[in-house]
């Protein structure tokens, strides 16, 4: 099995050429980013191709770029659903990352929504991570159990350092949702949360070492089952955000750490650890 490590677009800054140049050449196989505007699409096509990138796009239910408040009518975000997975089949993306629903709709309206989501997305023929996220239908453990046992062709995202701050807790009680949630994983954001938020002020600090250690289990079971069901590669996003998600300092706003090298520590980090993993697997087959 492949692991595939990208790059999120979200928070780097300047033109898409030297964006996408920057990630192309630290090494990463590709870019996660929102769908570029209609005026920079043919120029972010044919940059995509020049540097050879794999392709994850991100598309928000009920709005148009993630933009909050986001209305709570299910037609509305079956409409934008639709809209935006068609436009973003046409770049041809290895999968789409979706913020899906809305927390506050009925359970009705949630399943309602997911069973058009699932009929396009087999009608696009890509698949598509529903990301757990704060806000959305996907935004607890027990929510999002309750679809993937309702809707068998659900398959997530996981960030579930959203879980952990929506929870108050490094989610010790609920195990079997868990268990679910990891087995219909096929895209990974491996960003560490805590109970406080969703994302600690650097993974490395010791004091955080709790939260890394128990993100880094949920991964290692993760990487298990793909490899248990024989998938050919897995996807892998070191999702941390810049300021707003980042800690900064108090008056001047300045960042604690830098985003560009946190990312890129975490891919590292990931990539050692899902080579260790797979070498131990193959070395108890022999």
């Amino acid at each position: 099995m492949k692991l595939k490590i990208f790059k999120a677009a979200w928070g780097m800054l300047g033109a898409w050429d030297v964006r996408l140049k920057q990630i192309a050449e630290a090494g990463y196989s590709g870019v996660e980013t929102p769908l570029p505007t209609v005026a920079e699409e043919a120029h972010f096509r044919e940059l995509i191709e020049k540097y050879n990138l794999d392709l994850i796009l991100h598309v928000y239910t009920g709005c148009e770029d993630n933009a909050k408040p986001y209305p709570n009518s299910v037609e509305a975000h079956i409409d934008t659903f639709q809209q935006q997975a068609e436009r973003a089949a046409t770049f041809q993306p290895i999968l789409l990352n979706a913020h899906s629903a809305k927390d506050s709709m009925s359970y009705d309206d949630q399943l309602n929504f997911f069973e058009k989501a699932i009929q396009l997305e087999k009608q696009i023929q890509i698949p598509v991570g529903h990301e757990t996220h704060r806000g959305r239908a996907t935004y607890t453990p027990w929510s999002t159990s309750r679809l993937l046992k309702d809707l068998p062709d659900l398959h997530i995202t996981a960030d579930f350092s959203h879980w952990c701050n929506v929870c108050e807790s490094m989610l010790e009680d609920q195990k079997e949702n868990l268990e679910i949630a990891i087995q219909r994983t096929i895209h990974i954001h491996s960003r560490v949360g805590f109970e406080q938020g969703p994302q600690v002020p650097d993974f490395r600090a010791p004091e955080y070492e709790y939260a890394l250690t128990q993100h880094e289990q949920w991964w290692t079971e993760m990487i298990a089952y793909h490899q248990s069901k024989g998938s050919q590669y897995l996807t892998v996003t070191p999702e941390f955000g810049p300021p707003g998600y980042m800690h900064t300092l108090p008056f001047t706003q300045q960042p604690v750490v830098d985003l560009w090298e946190i990312c890129y520590a975490m891919g590292q980090r990931f990539r050692e650890r899902f080579i260790q993993q797979c070498l131990q697997s193959e070395v108890s087959k022999v």
